[in-house]
């Protein structure tokens, strides 16, 4: 699977067991939610400054979003 696409599926697999919307998950990392939607479909090569936003916003920390399972 592509390396992009694994962490989409992470993102929104995060997103969904903290029960949050695309446009909540923006809000709370202060990124815009169609970059949200963009990245859980792959299509984004996220920066490492947006992983740590995210990471902070789902209540986990920046490995967890890297690690392939």
């Amino acid at each position: 699977m592509d390396t992009l696409k694994r962490f989409g599926d992470k993102v929104r697999e995060l997103r969904n067991k903290k029960g949050l919307s695309q446009e909540q998950l923006a809000e709370l990392s202060g990124l815009h939610r169609t970059y949200i939607s963009s990245l859980e479909l792959g299509k984004r090569n996220v920066s490492l400054i947006n992983i740590f936003a995210l990471a902070k916003a789902l209540g986990v920390t920046p490995d967890k979003l890297l690690k392939p399972e």
